[in-house]
């Protein structure tokens, strides 16, 4: 296995001024570049100007460890289109005494260090300018959760935590602090939600999707019915102490058919039913994305399905002499189309940070998913053949 790590580093700065730094790039390339610059935790609005004078282009924007922010977007030489939206930016502090115990696989990722990383990727990538400056007025969306919700950092990895910034304008920032592996009760026991709550104002809001891996958890008293809702419990009133507001998601499905490969086979046993109950009780609005995938998943079909998760022959990656098939994980096309289910939960419940939602939008229906034979993602430098922690 290779993982590729490489990447250009364009600017750096120490800092950054109280007020806007405007930044004329002007950079035209044929391959994948970036920027960064180096801020103190927060949100920061970020205005990209796409384009060039020399040439037409294509440009993708993505931030951090490949967060989406903006779609690829064809402009003919001499024509330039803005762009702006709220990159947050986090580190492992979170007082002069403590700080998030952060996994080893973590300590290389973008989104733990101290400077905040601009993605610029698609066919022709050009960038005119880059303005930058902090930000206090976004409603900020706080992510929890495990594996399919985490900003996965290297290919062909994905969760739809990193592309859900896509649909939002600048009134809204995500804050994913979700990691491969974690359950509900090591979430919190690595001071993630400490973390969460050192950032959050009142009227933010904090979205949580467990369950695969409190599966598995085999302690006393584990199980869906006793720790498991415990421990969301406590996120319910730690957020609400603190003036936030939570969301439940409901976890994705597992790619499993039934032997006549018609229909999913539930592999979450009591989770799903043991959040329902704890949302009802407490009044928490509930995301059903456990439903969605699995009519996503059934939609595709048996086949079909493995077009949305890390499934690919050997030898697709440098390094990979074995095939990937994982039925847990997503690519980037299943992760993009779980981004929008999301969204369409939230649309369900009317919940205030649509009012950040981008024009294009258009409502997803996962029995109508996109289709994968147009859709594309443009690869980002690193790449990890491993598979991530949990299933």
């Amino acid at each position: 296995m290779k993982r590729v790590t490489t990447i250009l580093f364009l600017c750096l700065f120490a800092t950054l001024p109280s007020l806007a730094q405007t930044v004329e790039l002007n950079k035209v390339s044929d391959r994948p570049f970036f920027y960064s610059v180096a801020v103190p935790d927060g949100n920061y609005k970020v205005t990209v100007t796409l384009g060039s004078k020399k040439r037409a282009a294509k440009t993708v924007v993505r931030a951090e460890s490949r967060r989406l922010f903006v779609e690829e977007v064809p402009t003919k030489k001499g024509k330039f289109a803005t762009y702006s939206f709220v990159v947050n930016k986090r580190s492992p502090r979170i007082d002069s005494q403590n700080v998030v115990k952060i996994k080893e696989r973590e300590k290389d990722y973008l989104n733990w260090d101290d400077s905040l990383t601009l993605e610029f990727n698609g066919a022709a990538p050009a960038v005119k300018s880059i303005s930058i400056e902090p930000d206090t007025t976004a409603l900020t969306v706080f992510l929890c959760g495990n594996s399919t919700v985490v900003d996965q950092n290297s290919e062909p990895w994905a969760s739809w935590g990193q592309m859900i910034p896509r649909w939002f304008d600048e009134q809204v920032a995500i804050s994913n602090h979700a990691e491969s592996g974690l359950t509900a009760r090591t979430f919190l026991g690595s001071n993630r939600l400490d973390k969460i709550l050192s950032m959050m104002r009142p009227g933010d809001y904090v979205l949580c999707e467990f369950g695969h891996n409190d599966e598995k958890e085999k302690r006393p008293g584990d199980g869906a019915w006793y720790h498991y809702v415990y421990n969301l419990k406590i996120f319910i009133d730690r957020v609400r102490e603190k003036g936030g507001h939570v969301v439940f998601l409901t976890p994705t499905a597992r790619r499993r058919f039934d032997d006549a490969q018609q229909k999913m086979v539930d592999t979450h046993g009591e989770f799903p039913a043991a959040m329902r109950a704890v949302a009802a009780r407490e009044q928490v609005p509930l995301i059903e994305l456990n439903g969605m995938t699995t009519d996503f998943f059934e939609t595709l079909g048996f086949e079909g399905s493995k077009r949305a998760l890390v499934h690919y022959p050997a030898n697709t990656f440098e390094g990979q002499d074995k095939a990937l098939a994982d039925n847990t994980h997503f690519n980037p096309y299943g992760a993009y189309e779980v981004a929008k289910m999301v969204v369409m939960g939230m649309k369900q419940h009317q919940l205030p940070m649509l009012k950040g939602l981008r024009s294009d939008w258009v409502d997803f229906d996962p029995r109508h998913p996109d289709d994968f034979n147009t859709w594309y993602w443009y690869p980002a430098p690193a790449v990890e053949t491993k598979k991530p922690d949990g299933n």
